[in-house]
C-alpha cells in the first residue's frame, strides 16, 4: 500500500501539471468498503487537488431538476481528481430497490446516461467506474461488527437496515445497470472485496494503470539551514491556551 500510495502523489502531480480530470465512480453494496478504499487512496495526496462527492438524498428543488444536474457541479476542473462516494447510479440500484423512482424514472435513467458519460468522456474527462463486490456472508459479518461498536453504527442507516432483505434484487439491478450502461469510453470494473485490504490493493493498482501516464517519483527537496537559533512560539498574552490534557502546561 505504501508503494501505491506514492504512485498516488504522482498521479495527483501529473494530474496538477497536466489539467488532465479525472473522475472515478464507487458503487457497491452497503459495507463493501467504498469510504475506507477513498480514504487510504487520499490519506497521502495534496487536499488541494481532490474532492470526495458523497451526496445525501436531493432536497425538494433538487427533486424537481432534471436527475443529473445535481451532480454536474461536482464534475472536476482542469488538474482535479473527484472521487464519487455512491454516484447517479443511486438511480439503477438503490432507489429502484427500495422504492425511491417509479419504473418510467428508472428506465430514463438508463436510457440517458450512456450519452451523459459519453458527453463526459468526449469532452476529455476521465471516467472510471467500480463495483466493489462483496458476498452476503462477510457483509453480515461487516454489519455485525458495525452494530457491536459504538463508533461504527452512525454506518448503518435506515435504509441499509432496509437493504439487508434485498440482497438478491440487488445484484439483479446491478447486472442490468451494468449490462445498460458499460461502454469502451466508461467501462465497468468489478473488484472482489470479501478481503478488504486486498481488494484495495486490487483497486488501486488498476486505477493507477487507467490514466495515460503518471510522474512516479516524487521530487526531492532540500532545506536550507535555518540564519539563527529555532524560536520558541511566543504568542500574545490575549489568546487563550488549551490545556494541556497530559498536564504539562
Amino acid at each position: 500500500m505504501e508503494e501505491l500510495q506514492f504512485e498516488l502523489a504522482g498521479l495527483n502531480r501529473y494530474l496538477r501539471r497536466s489539467g488532465q480530470r479525472l473522475a472515478v465512480i464507487f458503487e457497491g453494496r452497503d459495507a463493501a468498503g467504498k469510504g475506507g478504499t477513498i480514504k487510504r487512496i487520499t490519506e497521502s495526496m495534496d487536499t488541494h487537488n481532490y474532492r470526495i462527492v458523497a451526496l445525501s438524498k436531493p432536497s425538494e428543488e433538487e427533486a424537481t431538476q432534471w436527475y443529473f444536474q445535481r451532480y454536474i457541479s461536482h464534475l472536476p476542473s482542469a488538474g482535479e481528481f473527484v472521487l464519487f462516494d455512491r454516484s447517479w447510479y443511486n438511480r439503477a440500484v438503490v432507489e429502484p430497490a427500495m422504492g425511491f423512482c417509479s419504473k418510467e424514472q428508472y428506465e430514463a435513467f438508463l436510457g440517458q446516461v450512456p450519452t451523459f458519460e459519453k458527453l463526459l468522456t468526449d469532452d476529455g474527462i476521465i471516467l472510471i467506474k467500480y463495483w466493489l463486490a462483496v458476498d452476503q456472508e462477510e457483509q453480515e459479518k461487516r454489519f455485525k461488527d458495525r452494530a457491536e461498536d459504538p463508533l461504527k453504527r452512525w454506518k448503518l442507516s435506515p435504509v441499509d437496515i432496509a437493504a439487508r432483505k434485498k440482497y438478491k434484487e440487488i445484484g439483479e439491478l446491478r447486472d442490468v445497470m451494468i449490462e445498460r450502461t458499460h461502454a469502451a469510453a466508461a467501462p465497468w470494473f468489478v473488484v472482489d472485496f470479501n478481503d478488504q485490504k486486498r481488494g484495495r490493493v486490487n483497486l488501486i493498482r488498476h486505477l493507477l494503470e487507467q490514466v495515460p501516464r503518471h510522474d512516479a517519483k516524487i521530487p526531492e527537496m532540500k532545506l536550507d539551514k535555518l540564519k539563527h537559533k529555532p524560536r520558541q512560539e511566543h504568542v500574545t498574552d490575549k489568546a487563550l491556551w488549551v490545556p494541556d490534557a497530559f498536564g504539562r502546561l
